[in-house]
Protein backbone atom coordinates (compact mmCIF):
# COMPACT_ATOMS: atom_id res chain seq x y z
CA UNK A 1 0.00 0.00 0.00
CA UNK A 2 1.13 3.28 -1.11
CA UNK A 3 0.84 6.58 0.55
CA UNK A 4 0.77 9.47 -0.64
CA UNK A 5 2.16 12.80 1.02
CA UNK A 6 2.86 16.80 0.44
CA UNK A 7 6.39 17.52 -0.35
CA UNK A 8 8.01 19.29 2.63
CA UNK A 9 7.64 23.02 2.42
CA UNK A 10 9.97 24.94 1.27
CA UNK A 11 11.92 27.28 3.83
CA UNK A 12 11.98 31.20 3.14
CA UNK A 13 15.47 32.36 2.30
CA UNK A 14 16.60 36.51 1.30
CA UNK A 15 17.58 35.40 -2.52
CA UNK A 16 13.75 34.30 -2.68
CA UNK A 17 12.90 38.67 -2.89
CA UNK A 18 14.05 38.48 -6.21
CA UNK A 19 14.79 34.91 -8.00
CA UNK A 20 10.88 34.09 -6.57
CA UNK A 21 8.38 35.13 -8.53
CA UNK A 22 6.02 35.32 -5.61
CA UNK A 23 8.02 37.57 -3.78
CA UNK A 24 9.52 39.71 -7.04
CA UNK A 25 6.86 41.99 -7.61
CA UNK A 26 6.48 43.05 -4.42
CA UNK A 27 10.45 43.53 -3.53
CA UNK A 28 10.04 45.73 -6.75
CA UNK A 29 6.59 47.78 -5.50
CA UNK A 30 8.96 48.59 -2.15
CA UNK A 31 12.16 49.56 -4.08
CA UNK A 32 10.47 51.81 -6.20
CA UNK A 33 8.34 53.36 -3.21
CA UNK A 34 11.63 53.75 -1.23
CA UNK A 35 13.11 55.15 -4.11
CA UNK A 36 10.45 57.64 -4.65
CA UNK A 37 10.63 58.47 -0.81
CA UNK A 38 14.23 58.86 -0.67
CA UNK A 39 13.66 61.38 -3.91
CA UNK A 40 10.81 63.54 -2.44
CA UNK A 41 12.74 64.22 1.29
CA UNK A 42 15.93 64.74 -0.80
CA UNK A 43 14.12 67.78 -2.80
CA UNK A 44 12.12 68.68 1.01
CA UNK A 45 15.47 68.86 2.37
CA UNK A 46 17.45 70.91 -0.57
CA UNK A 47 14.73 73.61 -1.00
CA UNK A 48 14.76 74.02 3.01
CA UNK A 49 18.07 74.56 3.28
CA UNK A 50 18.22 76.79 0.02
CA UNK A 51 15.09 78.76 1.78
CA UNK A 52 17.40 79.37 4.82
CA UNK A 53 20.21 79.97 3.05
CA UNK A 54 18.24 83.23 1.07
CA UNK A 55 16.99 84.19 4.80
CA UNK A 56 13.58 83.11 4.19
CA UNK A 57 11.39 81.27 6.53
CA UNK A 58 7.64 79.40 5.72
CA UNK A 59 5.12 81.05 8.00
CA UNK A 60 1.32 81.20 7.92
CA UNK A 61 1.16 84.21 10.88
CA UNK A 62 0.67 86.57 7.89
CA UNK A 63 -3.19 85.37 7.43
CA UNK A 64 -3.95 86.96 10.65
CA UNK A 65 -2.93 90.66 10.10
CA UNK A 66 -5.37 93.11 8.42
CA UNK A 67 -6.11 92.77 4.74
CA UNK A 68 -6.06 96.34 4.26
CA UNK A 69 -7.99 95.92 0.94
CA UNK A 70 -11.89 96.26 -0.05
CA UNK A 71 -13.50 93.72 -1.99
CA UNK A 72 -16.36 94.79 -4.20
CA UNK A 73 -18.57 91.57 -4.04
CA UNK A 74 -19.02 89.75 -1.19
CA UNK A 75 -21.27 86.87 0.07
CA UNK A 76 -20.18 87.29 3.80
CA UNK A 77 -19.02 90.10 6.41
CA UNK A 78 -15.75 91.28 4.79
CA UNK A 79 -14.34 94.96 5.77
CA UNK A 80 -10.83 95.79 4.85
CA UNK A 81 -10.17 95.75 8.81
CA UNK A 82 -10.59 91.71 7.86
CA UNK A 83 -7.83 89.36 8.27
CA UNK A 84 -6.65 87.60 5.25
CA UNK A 85 -7.63 84.70 6.12
CA UNK A 86 -10.88 86.05 5.72
CA UNK A 87 -10.03 87.96 2.57
CA UNK A 88 -9.04 84.33 1.46
CA UNK A 89 -12.71 82.64 2.53
CA UNK A 90 -14.42 85.22 0.28
CA UNK A 91 -12.41 84.23 -2.61
CA UNK A 92 -12.85 80.79 -2.14
CA UNK A 93 -16.90 81.57 -1.62
CA UNK A 94 -16.60 83.35 -4.66
CA UNK A 95 -15.19 80.66 -6.71
CA UNK A 96 -16.96 78.43 -5.55
CA UNK A 97 -20.30 80.47 -6.19
CA UNK A 98 -19.41 81.28 -10.38
CA UNK A 99 -18.27 77.46 -10.65
CA UNK A 100 -21.51 76.41 -9.56
CA UNK A 101 -23.53 78.74 -11.64
CA UNK A 102 -21.32 78.22 -14.76
CA UNK A 103 -21.44 74.35 -14.43
CA UNK A 104 -25.36 74.32 -14.27
CA UNK A 105 -26.12 76.85 -16.98
CA UNK A 106 -23.52 75.11 -19.11
CA UNK A 107 -25.07 71.80 -19.07
CA UNK A 108 -28.25 73.52 -19.87
CA UNK A 109 -26.51 75.16 -22.41
CA UNK A 110 -24.73 71.80 -23.63
CA UNK A 111 -27.77 69.55 -23.32
CA UNK A 112 -29.93 71.61 -25.11
CA UNK A 113 -27.79 72.54 -28.24
CA UNK A 114 -26.31 68.72 -28.06
CA UNK A 115 -29.66 67.34 -28.77
CA UNK A 116 -30.54 70.22 -31.28
CA UNK A 117 -27.74 69.71 -33.37
CA UNK A 118 -28.84 66.50 -34.32
CA UNK A 119 -32.62 67.99 -35.11
CA UNK A 120 -34.56 66.65 -38.41
CA UNK A 121 -34.56 71.21 -39.21
CA UNK A 122 -31.84 71.84 -41.64
CA UNK A 123 -31.52 75.61 -40.06
CA UNK A 124 -31.41 75.05 -35.90
CA UNK A 125 -28.72 71.79 -36.91
CA UNK A 126 -26.96 74.31 -38.74
CA UNK A 127 -27.27 77.24 -36.23
CA UNK A 128 -26.20 75.02 -33.46
CA UNK A 129 -23.25 73.88 -35.37
CA UNK A 130 -22.24 77.50 -36.04
CA UNK A 131 -22.48 78.13 -32.09
CA UNK A 132 -20.34 74.92 -31.50
CA UNK A 133 -17.82 75.97 -33.51
CA UNK A 134 -17.30 79.50 -33.05
CA UNK A 135 -17.59 79.41 -29.13
CA UNK A 136 -15.32 76.55 -28.47
CA UNK A 137 -12.81 77.69 -30.95
CA UNK A 138 -12.05 81.20 -29.62
CA UNK A 139 -10.13 81.07 -26.17
CA UNK A 140 -12.58 81.95 -23.02
CA UNK A 141 -10.07 84.79 -21.69
CA UNK A 142 -11.39 86.74 -25.11
CA UNK A 143 -15.17 85.84 -24.63
CA UNK A 144 -15.08 87.14 -21.14
CA UNK A 145 -13.53 90.35 -22.29
CA UNK A 146 -15.85 90.53 -24.79
CA UNK A 147 -19.09 89.97 -22.61
CA UNK A 148 -18.13 92.19 -19.71
CA UNK A 149 -17.09 95.06 -22.10
CA UNK A 150 -20.75 95.04 -24.15
CA UNK A 151 -22.27 95.21 -20.57
CA UNK A 152 -20.45 97.74 -19.69
CA UNK A 153 -20.70 100.01 -23.03
CA UNK A 154 -23.80 99.20 -23.68
CA UNK A 155 -25.99 99.61 -20.29
CA UNK A 156 -26.34 102.68 -18.63
CA UNK A 157 -24.73 104.07 -15.42
CA UNK A 158 -26.82 104.38 -12.91
CA UNK A 159 -27.04 108.12 -12.66
CA UNK A 160 -29.21 107.49 -15.63
CA UNK A 161 -32.00 106.59 -13.50
CA UNK A 162 -32.06 109.90 -11.85
CA UNK A 163 -34.00 113.06 -12.13
CA UNK A 164 -38.03 113.75 -13.21
CA UNK A 165 -37.14 112.37 -16.98
CA UNK A 166 -34.17 109.75 -16.72
CA UNK A 167 -33.14 108.52 -19.82
CA UNK A 168 -33.47 104.48 -18.38
CA UNK A 169 -35.88 103.14 -16.05
CA UNK A 170 -36.03 100.20 -14.06
CA UNK A 171 -37.94 97.07 -15.29
CA UNK A 172 -41.36 96.20 -13.47
CA UNK A 173 -39.71 98.75 -11.13
CA UNK A 174 -37.94 95.96 -9.39
CA UNK A 175 -35.11 95.25 -11.72
CA UNK A 176 -32.14 98.07 -12.52
CA UNK A 177 -29.45 96.97 -15.31
CA UNK A 178 -25.87 99.38 -15.32
CA UNK A 179 -23.18 99.32 -16.11
CA UNK A 180 -22.03 97.97 -12.93
CA UNK A 181 -24.13 95.23 -12.24
CA UNK A 182 -27.75 93.79 -12.20
CA UNK A 183 -29.48 94.84 -8.85
CA UNK A 184 -32.72 92.83 -7.95
CA UNK A 185 -35.02 92.30 -4.78
CA UNK A 186 -33.50 90.85 -2.35
CA UNK A 187 -35.98 88.15 0.47
CA UNK A 188 -36.57 89.59 3.72
CA UNK A 189 -36.44 86.44 6.12
CA UNK A 190 -39.74 86.93 8.69
CA UNK A 191 -41.12 84.48 11.12
CA UNK A 192 -42.10 81.17 9.85
CA UNK A 193 -39.50 81.74 6.42
CA UNK A 194 -38.22 78.69 7.27
CA UNK A 195 -41.28 76.65 6.89
CA UNK A 196 -41.85 77.99 3.63
CA UNK A 197 -37.83 77.53 2.81
CA UNK A 198 -38.19 73.61 4.02
CA UNK A 199 -41.60 73.01 1.76
CA UNK A 200 -40.19 74.46 -1.11
CA UNK A 201 -36.93 71.68 -0.38
CA UNK A 202 -39.51 69.07 -0.02
CA UNK A 203 -41.36 69.89 -3.23
CA UNK A 204 -38.18 69.71 -5.07
CA UNK A 205 -37.91 66.06 -3.73
CA UNK A 206 -41.19 65.58 -4.11
CA UNK A 207 -40.39 66.40 -7.90
CA UNK A 208 -37.66 63.76 -8.59
CA UNK A 209 -39.56 61.02 -6.79
CA UNK A 210 -42.48 61.57 -8.75
CA UNK A 211 -40.98 61.34 -11.96
CA UNK A 212 -38.49 58.25 -10.63
CA UNK A 213 -42.18 56.69 -9.90
CA UNK A 214 -43.20 57.59 -13.11
CA UNK A 215 -40.48 56.30 -15.24
CA UNK A 216 -40.13 52.70 -12.97
CA UNK A 217 -43.81 52.31 -13.69
CA UNK A 218 -43.50 53.01 -17.30
CA UNK A 219 -41.02 50.05 -17.78
CA UNK A 220 -42.24 48.08 -15.20
CA UNK A 221 -46.06 47.72 -16.33
CA UNK A 222 -46.25 49.87 -19.93
CA UNK A 223 -48.25 52.74 -18.26
CA UNK A 224 -47.94 55.74 -18.99
CA UNK A 225 -48.06 58.62 -16.49
CA UNK A 226 -48.19 62.87 -17.28
CA UNK A 227 -45.08 64.27 -15.93
CA UNK A 228 -44.89 67.88 -16.84
CA UNK A 229 -48.63 69.32 -15.64
CA UNK A 230 -48.10 66.77 -12.14
CA UNK A 231 -44.30 68.14 -11.45
CA UNK A 232 -45.46 71.98 -12.14
CA UNK A 233 -47.89 71.53 -9.39
CA UNK A 234 -45.71 69.63 -7.27
CA UNK A 235 -42.95 72.21 -7.29
CA UNK A 236 -45.30 74.86 -7.05
CA UNK A 237 -48.41 74.59 -5.15
CA UNK A 238 -47.02 73.83 -1.68
CA UNK A 239 -45.08 76.21 -1.30
CA UNK A 240 -47.92 78.92 -2.14
CA UNK A 241 -50.38 77.03 -0.17
CA UNK A 242 -47.78 77.04 3.40
CA UNK A 243 -46.62 80.63 1.63
CA UNK A 244 -50.40 81.72 2.61
CA UNK A 245 -51.15 79.71 5.57
CA UNK A 246 -48.06 81.18 7.21
CA UNK A 247 -49.42 84.68 7.22
CA UNK A 248 -46.41 85.91 3.69
CA UNK A 249 -43.48 85.41 6.21
CA UNK A 250 -41.12 86.35 3.02
CA UNK A 251 -41.44 89.83 1.82
CA UNK A 252 -38.62 91.51 -1.02
CA UNK A 253 -36.70 94.70 -0.26
CA UNK A 254 -36.42 96.68 -3.65
CA UNK A 255 -33.40 98.68 -4.93
CA UNK A 256 -33.33 102.10 -5.23
CA UNK A 257 -31.44 104.52 -6.00
CA UNK A 258 -29.81 106.25 -3.23
CA UNK A 259 -26.62 108.92 -3.62
CA UNK A 260 -24.40 107.80 -6.85
CA UNK A 261 -25.74 103.94 -6.83
CA UNK A 262 -28.27 101.98 -5.96
CA UNK A 263 -29.26 100.71 -2.31
CA UNK A 264 -31.16 97.89 -0.71
CA UNK A 265 -31.61 94.33 -2.77
CA UNK A 266 -29.13 92.30 -4.53
CA UNK A 267 -26.17 93.25 -6.37
CA UNK A 268 -25.08 90.82 -9.44
CA UNK A 269 -22.24 92.58 -10.50
CA UNK A 270 -20.56 93.06 -14.16
CA UNK A 271 -17.76 90.94 -13.12
CA UNK A 272 -19.37 88.09 -12.30
CA UNK A 273 -22.13 88.15 -15.08
CA UNK A 274 -19.57 88.77 -17.54
CA UNK A 275 -17.10 85.77 -15.84
CA UNK A 276 -20.35 83.19 -15.24
CA UNK A 277 -22.05 83.73 -18.64
CA UNK A 278 -18.28 83.29 -20.53
CA UNK A 279 -17.90 79.95 -18.88
CA UNK A 280 -20.93 78.81 -19.33
CA UNK A 281 -21.30 79.53 -23.35
CA UNK A 282 -17.51 78.45 -23.99
CA UNK A 283 -17.74 75.06 -21.81
CA UNK A 284 -21.56 74.33 -23.20
CA UNK A 285 -20.23 74.13 -26.85
CA UNK A 286 -17.84 71.20 -25.39
CA UNK A 287 -20.77 70.06 -23.75
CA UNK A 288 -22.87 69.94 -26.50
CA UNK A 289 -20.25 67.49 -28.59
CA UNK A 290 -20.10 65.09 -25.97
CA UNK A 291 -24.19 64.74 -25.75
CA UNK A 292 -24.04 64.83 -29.60
CA UNK A 293 -21.73 61.72 -29.34
CA UNK A 294 -23.28 60.05 -26.38
CA UNK A 295 -27.03 60.09 -28.73
CA UNK A 296 -25.17 58.76 -31.48
CA UNK A 297 -23.55 55.79 -29.22
CA UNK A 298 -26.77 54.54 -28.79
CA UNK A 299 -27.99 52.55 -31.74
CA UNK A 300 -30.73 53.46 -34.09
CA UNK A 301 -32.76 50.70 -33.28
CA UNK A 302 -33.95 51.38 -29.77
CA UNK A 303 -35.43 54.83 -30.73
CA UNK A 304 -37.38 52.94 -33.64
CA UNK A 305 -38.18 49.96 -31.07
CA UNK A 306 -39.56 52.72 -29.03
CA UNK A 307 -41.57 54.22 -31.66
CA UNK A 308 -43.10 50.93 -33.06
CA UNK A 309 -44.57 51.02 -29.25
CA UNK A 310 -46.24 54.42 -29.56
CA UNK A 311 -43.90 56.56 -27.52
CA UNK A 312 -43.82 60.37 -28.65
CA UNK A 313 -40.38 61.74 -29.88
CA UNK A 314 -39.59 63.57 -26.43
CA UNK A 315 -41.15 60.68 -24.49
CA UNK A 316 -37.69 58.52 -26.29
CA UNK A 317 -35.46 60.76 -25.72
CA UNK A 318 -35.78 61.27 -21.88
CA UNK A 319 -36.95 57.74 -21.10
CA UNK A 320 -34.60 55.40 -23.99
CA UNK A 321 -31.86 57.80 -25.72
CA UNK A 322 -30.48 60.06 -22.85
CA UNK A 323 -30.36 57.30 -19.99
CA UNK A 324 -28.01 55.40 -22.15
CA UNK A 325 -26.32 58.18 -23.43
CA UNK A 326 -25.25 59.29 -19.94
CA UNK A 327 -22.82 56.59 -19.49
CA UNK A 328 -20.74 57.83 -22.52
CA UNK A 329 -21.58 61.06 -21.68
CA UNK A 330 -20.75 61.52 -17.94
CA UNK A 331 -16.67 60.60 -18.13
CA UNK A 332 -15.81 63.51 -20.63
CA UNK A 333 -18.41 66.05 -18.48
CA UNK A 334 -16.23 65.79 -15.56
CA UNK A 335 -13.36 67.11 -17.31
CA UNK A 336 -16.02 69.83 -18.40
CA UNK A 337 -16.69 70.49 -15.30
CA UNK A 338 -12.85 70.57 -13.88
CA UNK A 339 -12.22 73.16 -16.54
CA UNK A 340 -15.06 75.60 -15.40
CA UNK A 341 -13.46 75.64 -12.43
CA UNK A 342 -9.71 76.18 -12.92
CA UNK A 343 -11.17 78.79 -15.77
CA UNK A 344 -12.58 80.56 -13.20
CA UNK A 345 -8.82 81.44 -12.14
CA UNK A 346 -9.56 83.85 -15.30
CA UNK A 347 -11.79 85.97 -13.06
CA UNK A 348 -9.01 88.50 -12.17
CA UNK A 349 -9.25 89.48 -15.74
CA UNK A 350 -12.27 91.49 -15.11
CA UNK A 351 -11.85 92.44 -11.45
CA UNK A 352 -13.77 89.88 -9.61
CA UNK A 353 -12.80 88.26 -6.87
CA UNK A 354 -11.74 84.93 -6.52
CA UNK A 355 -9.51 82.91 -4.56
CA UNK A 356 -6.96 83.64 -7.32
CA UNK A 357 -7.46 87.55 -7.05
CA UNK A 358 -7.47 87.79 -3.52
CA UNK A 359 -5.07 85.42 -2.04
CA UNK A 360 -2.81 84.74 -5.17
CA UNK A 361 -3.06 88.20 -5.86
CA UNK A 362 -3.72 90.96 -3.91
CA UNK A 363 -2.22 89.25 -0.53
CA UNK A 364 0.49 87.90 -2.29
CA UNK A 365 1.54 91.23 -3.30
CA UNK A 366 1.13 92.93 -0.21
CA UNK A 367 2.87 90.42 1.73
CA UNK A 368 5.64 89.02 -0.19
CA UNK A 369 4.81 85.13 0.53
CA UNK A 370 4.68 83.83 -2.73
CA UNK A 371 5.46 80.39 -1.96
CA UNK A 372 2.35 80.45 1.25
CA UNK A 373 -0.21 81.82 -1.30
CA UNK A 374 0.69 79.30 -3.98
CA UNK A 375 1.09 76.37 -1.89
CA UNK A 376 -2.72 77.32 -0.43
CA UNK A 377 -4.13 78.39 -4.07
CA UNK A 378 -2.81 74.52 -5.30
CA UNK A 379 -4.05 72.92 -2.02
CA UNK A 380 -7.43 74.33 -2.99
CA UNK A 381 -8.09 73.63 -6.48
CA UNK A 382 -6.76 70.07 -5.94
CA UNK A 383 -9.30 69.62 -2.96
CA UNK A 384 -12.51 70.65 -5.24
CA UNK A 385 -11.08 68.89 -8.75
CA UNK A 386 -10.69 65.82 -6.28
CA UNK A 387 -14.05 66.61 -5.00
CA UNK A 388 -16.11 67.05 -8.23
CA UNK A 389 -14.85 63.93 -9.56
CA UNK A 390 -15.52 62.12 -6.86
CA UNK A 391 -19.18 63.02 -6.85
CA UNK A 392 -19.41 62.72 -10.56
CA UNK A 393 -17.58 59.17 -10.31
CA UNK A 394 -20.25 58.30 -8.10
CA UNK A 395 -23.20 59.23 -10.39
CA UNK A 396 -21.01 57.63 -13.43
CA UNK A 397 -21.07 54.34 -11.85
CA UNK A 398 -25.09 54.74 -10.94
CA UNK A 399 -25.55 54.59 -14.88
CA UNK A 400 -23.28 51.97 -15.72
CA UNK A 401 -25.26 49.13 -17.83
CA UNK A 402 -25.85 46.60 -14.71
CA UNK A 403 -24.77 43.48 -15.85
CA UNK A 404 -26.98 40.27 -14.44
Amino acid sequence: MTTLTDPDKESFRLSMLLYDTRYRSITMQVIALGLLVAAFWFLGSNLAANLRAAGLNISYSFLGAPAGYDINQTLIPYTSRSSNLQAAWVGIINTLLVAFLACITATIFGVIAGVLRLSNNWLVRKLMAVYVEIFRNIPVLIWILIIYTIMTVSTPAPNAFRGETPTSTMFLDAFAFTNRGVYIPAPVWGPGSMVVVATFVLSIIGVFAYRRYATKLLFDTGRLLPTFWPSVAIFFLPSILVFFVMGSPIGLEYPALKGFNFQGGIQIGAPLIALWFALSIYTGAFIAENVRAGIQAVSRGQSEAAAALGLRPGRIMNLVVLPQALRVIIPPLISQYLNITKNSSLAILVGYADITATLGGITLNQTGRAIECVTLLMIFYLIISLTISFGMNIYNNSTKLKER
